[in-house]
């Protein structure tokens, strides 16, 4: 699976720095209590909250691969729109083209 050309870079550019990173956030994988579509839904949630859309190819594509519909990517994007107003929307086409890329 295809991360970001920023997430490449970091390990490229700073394999000890990405190292300590991917093994914590496998420990936090490992100690989250949502099952896996869950998770990542929450988490494009809240990268689109965030504005980090250069990462959701890489998170709409796992959803999916753990059973996450088309809509539930939208609602999960669409969520924190009361909370941060309409910059969620501008994860929906990125999000998108990589859900129905798959």
């Amino acid at each position: 699976m295809k991360v970001s050309k920023s997430f490449e870079v970091f390990a490229k550019e700073a394999p000890e720095v990405h190292s300590a990173w991917m093994e914590t956030v496998h420990k936090l994988d490992t100690a989250s209590k949502l099952d896996k579509k869950t998770e990542e839904l929450a988490y494009i949630a809240v990268m689109a909250a965030t504005r980090l859309e250069s990462g959701l190819p890489f998170h709409v594509t796992m959803a999916k691969t753990n059973g996450a519909t088309r809509e539930e990517i939208i609602s999960a994007i669409l969520v924190g729109l009361p909370a941060v107003g309409n910059t969620v929307i501008s994860a929906l086409p990125v999000a998108l083209e990589a859900y129905d890329k798959v």
